[in-house]
C-alpha cells in the first residue's frame, strides 16, 4: 500500500520512481514555474514532468538551479518530440542532449517517446535511440507515452527491450483497464496524465459523494484511486493550494467498493487525441 509521498514504484530496470509528481504542461512563465516547483518541493514532491514540446525545459532547469534543489532528491521526466524522432536515431539522440543542456542536468531520470508517429519504422528507430541513450548513461530509465498495445508489441518485437513506463491519458472516463493489464503483465509501469480530467471531475456525482464521505475533494479521490490501482500520476497545477492539496492523499484509503464505483464511470472517452488518429505533423 502506498502510504507516503516519499514512496516509490520500482521500474523494471530497478530505478525507483515517485508515485506522485507534478505535471508542467503549458506552464511557461519563469516566475510561475519557479513558484510551482518550490511549493511542490516543500510539499514533498520529487518528480517533475515536462517535454520538449512544452517549450519550458530551459525555464525548469533555471528554476531548479535557482532553488538549489539537490539532484539526488529529484526525478525529472522529459520527452522526445515528433519532429525530432522522425529524423532518425542521431536526431533523437541529439534531442535528448539538447534537453539535458536546457535542463542543466547530467542525466535525465526518465526519457519518453512522446507519441508513436505512425510513419513506417519511425517509433521503432526512436526506441533504438532511447536504448542507446540509456546504455550511454544519459538517461536512467526509458519509456513511451501514448502507446497502445500494438505499438508496444512492435518495439519489443523489434528490439527485445521492454519500456519501463507508458505514460497515457488515464482518468475515470478513460480507465484504460485493458492496456493497464497488458502492461502490468509485461512489467511496464503505467503513468497517468490528465488524471483530473481537465476539471470534468466536478461533473460526476459519484466522485462528489465519495469526497463527502472521506472528507476529501473529488480530485483527491481520483488521485487516490490512481495510486491504489498502482498507477503513477502527475496532476498539473500552478496554484500553491492545489499542489499541496493534491499531495494530501496519504491519510485515507478507498474501499474495494469505492474503487469499483469509480471504475464504473468509464466511457472510453478521450479528452486528448487518439494515438491511432492523431495528426502528428
Amino acid at each position: 500500500m502506498i502510504k507516503a509521498i516519499t514512496d516509490r514504484a520500482t521500474l523494471n530496470n530497478g530505478v525507483k520512481m515517485p508515485w506522485l509528481g507534478l505535471g508542467l504542461w503549458q506552464v511557461e512563465s519563469p516566475d510561475v514555474i519557479s513558484s510551482a516547483i518550490r511549493t511542490a518541493l516543500d510539499a514533498g514532491y520529487a518528480s517533475f514532468d515536462t517535454a520538449t514540446a512544452y517549450g519550458n525545459e530551459e525555464k525548469i532547469g533555471a528554476a531548479i538551479k535557482q532553488i538549489g534543489a539537490k539532484r539526488e532528491d529529484l526525478f525529472i521526466t522529459t520527452k522526445l518530440w515528433n519532429l525530432q524522432h522522425v529524423k532518425g536515431c542521431e536526431a533523437s539522440i541529439q534531442a535528448c542532449k539538447d534537453s539535458l543542456r536546457m535542463l542543466q542536468l547530467d542525466f535525465i531520470d526518465l526519457y519518453l517517446i512522446h507519441w508513436p508517429v505512425p510513419a513506417k519504422g519511425q517509433y521503432v528507430n526512436a526506441w533504438k535511440a532511447l536504448v542507446q541513450l540509456r546504455e550511454e548513461g544519459l538517461v536512467r530509465a526509458i519509456g513511451v507515452s501514448n502507446f497502445q498495445i500494438h505499438h508496444l508489441q512492435e518495439i519489443v518485437q523489434e528490439t527485445g527491450v521492454i519500456p519501463a513506463v507508458n505514460q497515457v491519458e488515464r482518468h475515470p472516463w478513460l480507465n484504460q483497464k485493458e492496456l493497464i493489464a497488458w502492461c502490468r503483465e509485461k512489467g511496464i509501469q503505467i503513468e497517468a496524465y490528465s488524471p483530473l480530467m481537465r476539471g470534468h471531475i466536478t461533473e460526476e456525482k459519484t466522485l462528489a459523494e465519495l469526497a463527502a464521505r472521506h472528507h476529501k475533494t473529488p480530485a483527491q479521490i481520483v488521485l487516490r484511486w490512481d495510486l491504489q490501482g498502482e498507477v503513477v500520476c502527475i496532476p498539473k497545477s500552478v496554484h500553491d493550494h492545489r499542489i499541496r492539496e493534491n499531495a494530501d492523499i496519504f491519510d485515507f484509503e478507498l474501499s474495494t467498493e469505492d474503487m469499483a464505483a469509480i471504475d464504473t464511470l468509464n466511457r472510453n472517452h478521450r479528452l486528448l487525441p487518439d494515438p491511432d488518429r492523431m495528426n502528428y505533423c
